[in-house]
C-alpha cells in the first residue's frame, strides 16, 4: 500500500468494494457514531496483524469486534441476563460489552490478544450498520489513527494518519458522538473499563447498580485498569494515549505563555469546545479541536476544567491520558 488510501463514497457500491477489499484480507476505515475505526475480517490472523502493524499498536491490547446485531455478538460472547438487558436499552449504540469468548467463535486469537474475554459492540452508526450486515462480517475495528495519537472522526484524519498503511476508507462524514465507546467489563462482576459515548450512571440504572471501578494502582504504561503483568483488559487503557503532538496542561482558567488555550463555558480560548458548556457538544469537538492543534504546530496546550460528570468523564478520561507523559524510548511497534 502506497500514498492516500482509497476514499469510497457511502453508498451501494462504495460498501460492496469495501467488503470485497475486506474478505479479502485488506484494512478499510469505516465511520461509526463514536469516530473512525480501522477494520479488518475478525477471523483472518494475517489481516488483524496488519491492523496491530498499521496502527503501530502493542499486540497486547485487545480489540473491539463490530457486528451487525445481537445475534452475531452471541455467537462471539457468553452474554448472560445483564448483558442482554444492556444490549436492549443501549444497542445499537456506544456501548462495549467484555464478555467471555466461546471456544467456537472462530475470531483470530490476536483480536483478544489471547485473553479469555472479547469486546463486542453493535455500532449505530448507518454506514457501519450496512457495511457489517451487507458483508456478513465481524470486523476487529479499533481507531483508524496511529497508536496513542489523536482519535478521527472524519475521513480527512483517517487519510492524514495512516497514508500508505490501509486500503481504503469510507467516507460517511464527521462522527456524532466524537468519543469512544464506553466499554464494561461483564466476565465477573460488573464494571466500568473505560468512560466513553454513554454515561456510566444510565448504565448503572439498568443494571439496578453501580458500576465496580477498577481498584487503583501503580500505572505501569498500560493505565490501571489492566490484568496479570500489566496488560490491558480492554481497549482504550494505555495509559498516555489520544495525543496531540503538544504537551497538554488540564484545568487551566488561564493561559500562559506560548500556550493555546481551548476553552469550555465560560471559560474562552483560542478554541472552545463547547461555548454554552454542553458535554454533548464538547465530546463531538474534543478531537476535532486536537487535530486542528496538531495542524497549526501547537506545541504547548492547556485545557479549561471540564465537569466530571456524565460525558464529562469519558472527555476528561481521554484529556488526562492526551496530558500524560510519554515513553521517550518507546518499544518498537508500541
Amino acid at each position: 500500500m502506497t500514498g492516500r488510501p482509497v476514499v469510497l463514497a457511502a453508498d451501494a457500491a462504495g460498501l460492496d468494494r469495501a467488503a470485497d477489499l475486506l474478505r479479502a484480507g485488506g484494512l478499510v476505515a469505516f465511520p461509526t457514531e463514536t469516530v473512525y475505526g480501522l477494520g479488518a475480517d475478525a477471523t483472518n490472523g494475517a489481516a488483524v496483524a496488519a491492523i496491530y502493524a498499521a496502527k503501530g499498536r502493542p499486540s497486547f491490547n485487545p480489540l473491539i469486534v463490530h457486528v451487525a446485531d445481537l445475534a452475531a455478538a452471541e455467537r462471539l460472547g457468553v452474554m448472560d441476563a445483564r448483558a442482554r438487558a444492556l444490549a436492549a436499552r443501549f444497542w445499537p449504540g456506544p456501548l462495549t460489552l467484555v464478555l467471555p469468548l466461546r471456544p467456537e467463535a472462530g475470531i483470530s486469537p490476536l483480536v483478544t490478544a489471547g485473553l479469555g474475554s472479547v469486546a463486542v459492540r453493535v455500532p449505530a452508526h448507518p454506514v457501519a450498520r450496512a457495511l457489517l450486515a451487507g458483508g456478513g462480517l465481524a470486523l476487529a475495528a479499533p481507531s483508524a489513527n496511529p497508536s496513542g495519537r489523536i482519535s478521527p472522526t472524519t475521513a480527512a484524519h483517517v487519510r492524514e494518519g495512516l497514508a500508505g498503511r490501509i486500503d481504503a476508507v469510507i467516507d460517511g462524514g464527521p462522527s456524532a458522538v466524537g468519543v469512544e465507546s464506553t466499554i464494561v467489563g461483564l466476565d465477573g462482576a460488573a464494571m466500568l473499563l473505560r468512560p466513553g459515548g454513554i454515561a456510566a450512571e444510565e448504565i448503572a440504572q439498568v443494571l439496578g447498580a453501580p458500576l465496580a471501578r477498577p481498584a487503583p494502582g501503580a500505572e505501569t504504561g498500560a493505565g490501571a485498569e489492566t490484568g496479570a503483568a500489566g496488560r490491558p483488559t480492554a481497549p482504550g487503557q494505555l495509559l498516555s494515549h489520544y495525543a496531540p503532538r503538544g504537551q497538554v496542561r488540564l484545568g487551566a482558567l488561564r493561559a500562559l505563555p506560548g500556550e493555546v488555550m481551548v476553552g469550555f463555558g465560560a471559560i474562552d480560548g483560542a478554541f472552545n469546545l463547547s461555548p454554552s458548556g454542553d458535554l454533548a457538544e464538547a465530546a463531538a469537538n474534543l478531537f476535532a479541536v486536537l487535530h486542528r492543534l496538531d495542524a497549526m504546530g501547537a506545541e504547548a496546550i492547556c485545557v479549561a476544567p471540564i465537569p466530571d460528570r456524565g460525558l464529562g468523564r469519558a472527555i476528561n478520561d481521554r484529556l488526562r491520558r492526551a496530558a500524560a507523559p510519554r515513553d521517550p524510548h518507546p518499544r518498537p511497534g508500541a
